[in-house]
């Protein structure tokens, strides 16, 4: 899928993506805090490349560490930043593409890619060009911290839906209001790529407005993408289960090695605010 879809994807749910949590607020602290446990020193200098409206972002900020946030889509960077603003806190953000990261090398303690961001990669070279732009700009021992879904399951069962989630509003002037989210998926052919629809039944005037996002991913295993990170220049890469992080993802995690120069890297990109 071009990545200008993907884009677009999150660009039109950039102002309802906070509605796919039951709470979205207590969801930014838990995220933060099970982030801020493995990164395991203070004022880190945390850079989320795929921060979206700022759910880890925001919640590793509130831990006191020093974030900077990039995303694919420039809308939800822009809310990631005012979202922060609106908390009192500091959150530099830009839209940046992950495999052309706009940083110097070993810019960063710590980079995050959470919420199964990576798997809208679906090549390995782009997964590679990823990785490899997440070890160059990381310090020599600098942290790793990716999740994903749970694909390893997903891929033997290829499940056609996700169970619906619901928002409550209660501070809505009518009474409380719910905002109801669920997902289809359809597989393609490889058993490993899928499309996603992605549903919003939104209130509306006492009725139920829908909203449909379409995009893709790859079903990535976790055998695949320890390996692919271990090409990339990490070393000691291990799965982490949400048993044990508290953290709503399998997060791998790993440390970054010697780096050597990758010829999948292209041209850096300039580093494009997160308009208004």
């Amino acid at each position: 899928m071009p990545e200008t879809s993907v884009a677009h994807f999150y660009d039109d749910l950039a102002d309802d993506y906070h509605l796919i949590y039951s709470d979205w607020d207590a969801s930014i602290r838990r995220q933060g805090d099970a982030l801020d446990a493995l990164i395991g020193q203070n004022r880190a200098a945390v850079l989320d490349c795929s921060c979206g409206i700022g759910t880890q972002a925001i919640g590793l900020a509130l831990r006191g560490h020093r974030v900077t946030g990039t995303d694919l889509s420039p809308r939800a960077a822009a809310r990631a930043s005012r979202e922060a603003a609106r908390r009192g806190l500091s959150l530099r953000t830009a839209a940046a593409d992950m495999r052309r990261l706009p940083f110097p090398d070993g810019r960063f303690d710590t980079v995050v890619s959470a919420d199964n961001s990576l798997p809208h990669l679906l090549t390995e070279q782009d997964v590679s060009a990823a990785l490899a732009e997440m070890r160059r700009v990381l310090r020599p021992e600098g942290l790793l911290l990716v999740s994903t879904r749970h694909y390893d399951d997903l891929l033997r069962d290829r499940p056609a839906s996700t169970p619906p989630q619901v928002h409550r509003n209660v501070d809505c002037a009518e009474g409380e209001e719910r905002t109801v989210t669920f997902q289809l998926w359809h597989w393609h052919d490889d058993g490993e790529h899928y499309d996603l629809e992605h549903f919003q039944l939104l209130p509306e005037s006492g009725e139920w407005r829908v909203q449909v996002r379409r995009t893709t991913y790859w079903a990535l295993g976790r055998d695949r993408l320890a390996g692919l990170a271990a090409e990339a220049g990490f070393v000691d890469p291990e799965w982490r289960m949400p048993r044990e992080t508290g953290f709503f993802q399998p997060l791998l995690v790993a440390r970054a090695g010697e780096w050597v120069s990758n010829s999948l890297r292209g041209p850096a990109l300039p580093c494009a605010p997160a308009g208004p």
